[in-house]
């Protein structure tokens, strides 16, 4: 982890990472049971550069913040600072026969896929590598 990420995600050293996320030692390999059954990541960025708080995405995926009037979501974005930009139901990402999607559901603040700049898109296609964000939470798509 990076030290100016470590100010922003951890206020202390025995400070946890976002509910939802999972926090992977650098340069360690990810290799675990529950990553067998997680058929792609997402990377929170900060400042361009990827941080250690990583979310599961198994399909599909809703991508939002928890309300208690909406219900469940899959990926709880609310944990982190830049959560409060995303909506409660902000977007899915599925995958279909390989392929995998990016939908926004009616965001206030939309959802963005970087081409040669950040794109703003109802759907569109991802693959491994690709950048995305949910207002102006940023991350980097990775499949297992």
């Amino acid at each position: 982890m990076h030290v100016e990420d470590e100010s922003v995600i951890e206020s202390n050293a025995e400070a946890e990472a976002p509910e939802g996320s999972v926090e992977v030692e650098e340069g360690a390999e990810a290799e675990s049971e529950a990553d067998a059954e997680v058929g792609a990541r997402l990377i929170l960025k900060r400042n361009n550069v990827e941080t250690d708080v990583v979310f599961a995405v198994n399909s599909p995926a809703i991508v939002g913040r928890f309300d208690p009037s909406v219900g469940p979501i899959d990926i709880d974005l609310g944990t982190i600072p830049e959560g409060s930009y995303v909506s409660r139901k902000h977007a899915k990402i599925s995958e279909e026969n390989g392929v995998w999607r990016i939908q926004d559901l009616g965001s206030s603040n939309g959802t963005f896929v970087l081409r040669d700049d950040f794109e703003k898109v109802d759907e569109a296609e991802i693959q491994d590598g690709s950048e995305v964000a949910f207002g102006n939470a940023r991350f980097v798509f990775r499949t297992v």
